[in-house]
């Protein structure tokens, strides 16, 4: 079955508002404060993709209120296409107005995907591939209160439409909430603590993002749940060369939601070694550590171990079912002053084992 049902829809809209929110953002700015503009490739292998290649542009400014020394906002627009034959259109920022005592962050995008299905719960079914289309918008708005925590709301929106499904599959029997569409519109509370000593490796201090959202037809959707998330981790540096990093993640659902919209495990981020959505299920706790090493110059190995469970309503986590995954992995530096890094990580599951090549730690 083959329905590309947004093809009223046009990528080039990102582009314009983009455009858009640069001459707005320019109107807060100091022409005395330097304004950098940095295009540059996009190139990852992931699982889900295989080779992804495109290009982005980002923009680093200050407003007008904020020192030199404050910490830089952000936009950037990026566009991506995979060995798969996806594509992917996304507009994230990252905004620190007044010294960063305000903090806004998130995302507008438009995705063109194909996944694999694996079922719900333990009851597994035979791999089946599906394509989707959907356009996303992630918003945070947050006020800092202490020294390193921020709180504030959260808004989030996906039109999740499936346009590809294979003959007498799952999704073809009826047997999948949220297909054809599901379309999830909710708002949240957020708390965010960062101590960390910077942002893309750190070697000391912790972060906690924690949430609790209320998706309803009232704010637009076709489905109604509520969910609870908390992402934490913690960093410290062992002697000169050595960082232990540790990392738990806790997603819990209740409600009617939607297959893509329960908690999930795999992918680069999360359980390395399977694939993105290989668990699936309305409950999840995943805890991950890892050990990073500088080797010397820009060169860093790292070693990693992972555990999850899952649940539904009973039992919320079923802890006699864990799954486990390992992996081991190298570091190059790309950025010295931000600390920024090439990764590339090879993992292991009860599956076998998956291959990850990006920019960036899991955690």
């Amino acid at each position: 079955m083959r329905c590309r049902i947004f093809k009223n829809i046009r990528t080039t809209n990102l582009f314009a508002l983009f455009v858009w929110g640069v001459f707005f953002l320019q109107t807060a700015y100091s022409q005395q404060k330097k304004w950098n503009v940095l295009p540059f490739p996009v190139v990852y292998y992931t699982p889900e993709t295989r080779w992804a290649y495109g290009g982005a542009v980002t923009s680093t400014f200050r407003f007008r209120s904020d020192s030199l020394n404050a910490r830089p906002s952000q936009l950037s627009l990026g566009v991506v296409f995979t060995q798969e034959k996806q594509s992917l259109y996304y507009l994230p920022f990252q905004l620190f107005p007044q010294n960063g005592n305000y903090y806004f962050y998130g995302e507008l995008g438009f995705y063109r995907y194909n996944y694999y299905f694996f079922g719900i719960g333990e009851a597994a079914v035979p791999k089946e591939l599906y394509g989707v289309d959907f356009p996303r918008i992630r918003l945070n708005a947050f006020k800092k209160m202490g020294s390193h925590s921020y709180w504030g709301l959260r808004y989030q929106y996906e039109d999740y439409r499936i346009t590809e499904t294979e003959p007498n599959g799952a999704f073809d029997q009826g047997v999948v909430a949220g297909f054809p569409r599901s379309i999830t519109s909710g708002v949240g509370l957020g708390w965010f603590y960062d101590s960390r000593d910077v942002l893309f490796y750190p070697s000391k201090g912790a972060f906690v993002d924690a949430a609790y959202w209320l998706h309803s037809p009232i704010f637009g959707g076709n489905v109604a749940f509520q969910r609870i998330t908390a992402d934490a981790a913690v960093f410290k540096k062992v002697g000169a060369r050595i960082i232990l990093a540790a990392n738990m993640y806790g997603s819990f659902n209740w409600g009617n939601p939607p297959f893509n919209m329960l908690s999930e495990m795999g992918g680069p981020k999360r359980m390395r070694g399977y694939y993105l959505g290989r668990f699936r299920d309305n409950n999840a706790l995943l805890t991950q550590a890892e050990v990073r090493v500088h080797v010397v110059g820009r060169l860093k190995v790292a070693g990693f171990t992972s555990l999850g469970v899952m649940g539904a309503s009973k039992p919320i986590l079923r802890f006699s079912n864990p799954k486990f995954a390992h992996g081991v992995g190298l570091r190059f530096v790309a950025n010295r002053k931000d600390a920024l890094n090439v990764r590339f990580d090879y993992a292991v599951g009860s599956d076998g084992g998956n291959f990850y090549f990006t920019i960036g730690e899991a955690f």
